[in-house]
């Protein structure tokens, strides 16, 4: 229970990548705030949790939108640890995209992170530790070509990871990107389809990842085991980067 009386908020938790790792920070005895816009989904992490002897909480937030970003901050008050996990991507090459899902992606992959992170940072420097998880993409340095944008989003996520831990860790906050690679998440076979399992096997691993196989790269990065790494990004992709 390495991480009990840490209080842990997850952004888009309520399936996939980001309600793999709520679960998995509750396993290690955090008290986790889940948040996202579908009401359903999230009250059945948190009874998930619950039912596992583990303590969380819902609040509803809409990251595309920064008032919600605002209220989510004021309603969550300290935390120990922020996850920036929730994403859009509505896949278009570039001939193809059109401006409203083009700020979508901006809006929910990066203003959403940054006003986020921004509110809850003073409390960390108050208290002179904290720990920020960033979920990218390999797609952020590997590129899609019919995914420009939210690779360049993911990119630009990547580049806040850095500019924070050179800002803050001297407050004794970390901050690390975890990038994930193809990965069996219902959204990405939703959007990919057999994409997904074709990604894969093009991996040093020659398979897709389970969303828990990323979800435990995060709760390590936020971990007292990963002490001394700040500023990084850990591709967790199989080997997807690498060839």
């Amino acid at each position: 229970m390495e991480l009990k009386d840490q209080r842990v908020l997850v952004t888009g938790a309520t399936a996939g990548i980001g309600q793999e790792t709520a679960k998995l920070f509750a396993r290690h005895g955090a008290t986790v705030v889940v948040t996202g816009r579908n009401v359903d989904r999230a009250e059945r992490t948190v009874e998930a949790i619950v039912a596992e002897g583990g303590h969380a909480q819902f609040i509803a937030a809409d990251l595309g939108d920064v008032g919600s970003v605002r209220q989510l901050a004021e309603q969550v008050g300290v935390v120990d640890v922020l996850v920036n996990n929730a994403g859009a991507f509505p896949f278009a090459s570039t001939l193809e995209q059109d401006v409203e899902s083009f700020d979508l992606m901006f809006d929910v992959n990066v203003r959403g992170p940054f006003f986020l992170t921004a509110a809850l940072l003073p409390k960390m420097i108050a208290r002179g530790s904290g720990v920020i998880i960033n979920v990218s993409t390999a797609a952020a340095s590997a590129s899609l070509p019919d995914a420009p944008v939210y690779g360049a989003t993911k990119a630009a996520l990547e580049s806040l990871t850095r500019s924070w831990a050179a800002a803050f860790g001297g407050n004794g906050i970390r901050v690390n990107t975890v990038a994930p690679g193809p990965t069996r998440t219902d959204a990405a076979i939703d959007t990919l389809g057999d994409g997904v399992e074709q990604l894969g096997s093009k991996t040093a691993l020659g398979r897709a990842a389970n969303p828990t196989e990323i979800a435990e790269a995060i709760v390590f990065l936020s971990s007292p085991r990963a002490s001394y790494l700040t500023g990084a990004t850990v591709a967790v992709d199989g080997g997807y980067t690498a060839i």
